[in-house]
């Protein structure tokens, strides 16, 4: 299976999937496996309460997204400057991520020191991964049609997999080699792992800089006066014409109770590995590989089948896939507590099945927003697709962190499968992918006559 068969602009579908491949850094060793328990362990000397803390930064970053995320968006439609956009997010957060390596320990400063130093590094560097990740799929609808939009987003997700194996691969290695001990042991050990995501970042955009193409619309690029005022002026056009984009509301709003769960696992799923099932280090770095690998190779699937088989039913394929995590988690974690000697395959069969969810959830639901998506309002709705997942963390996390400090993790799991169980009914009952589509098409050709009547107007009006 050829994913880039029939794809004529290669160079830039690889710049742009090099910038998955550079944010993994962040996702994946920075927010899912390290700086949780790093938060817990060393900023707040581990209490308890770490985990409320690390939900708590995940929540105030992801809420200024879903705040702001629409307005830069906009802005950045108005202004044909997504790629400007792109680019500095990715470089304020890799820098911010580097400095992680640098905070001190809640031990040695006092916790309450500590903890206003972590949010102030790491707050502002998951607003800036997060508002990179809309400006980055606003462009999926310019480097595919909608009839290779699944495989695009596929390479997208694919590459950013790689990019994360190499990553886990190196980490995995130094754990054993070096004979690290654990972060609740010796913490200074596991610092320079923080620097090396950020540099990583840094790097790994660079092609995305260089050979990106940004398409520029002739509406788009005039030179606002008053840019801002336009932004917000367009974002009030779009919820006025809210019933032209029914089913992409409907779909948005169903991501908004799957997203919660999505965001969870994401936030959480190192410290569950560790706490819940009693994981090393380097069995962390090994698990995550394993979810690494089956999420490449869905993300990969998925582009394969998303086109053929429709955006509606792959969705749905992957949330029965999900429901059944969620499920599985809740029962290995009352089979862990209570069974001695509880054997860890099943938890691994479990982790395999996460990843296979987490890289076919996250490329068809971007495929699927982009079918629904006016070529010429690209930033201003992936903005909206960006705010909807951000406030599936704001919510999601604070409702899974607050179960998990107050009881054990079984009621926080079962909490977990209700978003997937919730979610996909929503999509089942709501979603019309069909209608949602002819309804983008016919705005976009409404834009093309515009201009064109537009155009023959000024004509008609310059003197000869």
């Amino acid at each position: 299976m050829n994913l880039f068969k029939g794809i004529p602009n290669r160079r830039a579908v690889l710049s742009w999937g090099t910038f998955d491949l550079a944010n993994q850094s962040f996702t994946l060793v920075i927010n899912t496996l390290l700086f949780g328990i790093f938060v817990k362990i060393v900023v707040m000397d581990g209490d308890d309460a770490g985990d409320f803390a690390w939900a708590l930064m995940g929540a105030l970053s992801l809420g200024a997204v879903a705040v702001f995320g629409p307005v830069l968006g906009a802005l950045a439609d108005a202004r044909a400057c997504k790629k400007k956009f792109l680019i500095g997010t990715g470089v304020l957060c890799a820098l911010l991520t580097a400095c992680l390596c640098f905070l001190p320990s809640g031990a040695a400063v006092g916790v309450p020191f500590a903890l206003t130093l972590a949010f102030l590094l790491y707050v502002p560097a998951n607003i800036a991964f997060n508002v990179g990740e809309n400006f980055l799929a606003s462009f999926l609808p310019e480097i595919a049609s909608r009839q290779t939009m699944g495989r695009i987003s596929a390479i997208g997700w694919t590459m950013g997999y790689a990019g994360a194996l190499i990553l886990l691969a190196g980490f995995a290695v130094a754990t054993k080699v070096l004979d690290l001990r654990g972060p609740e042991e010796d913490p200074d050990q596991y610092r320079p792992f923080l620097f090396i995501a950020g540099l990583w970042f840094a790097i790994m955009i660079v092609p995305t800089l260089l050979f990106l193409p940004e398409r520029r619309l002739e509406e788009q690029a005039h030179r606002s006066t008053q840019p801002v005022r336009d932004a917000f002026r367009q974002m009030g056009r779009t919820i006025r014409e809210a019933s032209r984009f029914r089913d992409l509301a409907c779909l948005l709003g169903s991501f908004l109770v799957y997203g919660m769960g999505v965001q969870v696992i994401i936030f959480f799923a190192g410290v569950i590995a560790r706490e819940d099932f009693g994981f090393s280090t380097t069995q962390l770095f090994l698990f995550a590989i394993v979810v690494t690998l089956t999420a490449g190779a869905a993300a990969f699937l998925t582009g394969m089948m998303q086109d053929r088989i429709g955006h509606k039913a792959t969705l749905l394929s992957f949330l029965a896939l999900w429901t059944g995590v969620g499920g599985g988690l809740l029962l290995l974690s009352i089979l862990h507590a209570r069974v001695p000697d509880f054997p860890p395959w099943p938890v691994w069969v479990v982790g395999a099945a996460l990843g296979l969810g987490v890289g076919g959830i996250g490329t068809g639901t971007r495929a699927a927003v982009g079918v629904l998506t006016p070529a010429h309002r690209t930033a201003e709705f992936f903005g909206l697709w960006g705010t909807t997942y951000k406030a599936a963390g704001v919510i999601g996390l604070l409702v899974f962190g607050w179960v998990r400090s107050i009881w054990d993790s079984a009621p926080s799991l079962a909490v977990l499968t209700a978003f997937f169980v919730v979610g996909g009914l929503l999509v089942w009952w709501l979603v019309d992918m069909d209608r949602g589509s002819r309804n983008a098409q016919e705005v976009e050709e409404e834009l093309v006559a515009n201009l064109a009547g537009a155009k023959r107007e000024a004509e008609d009006q310059t003197p000869p």
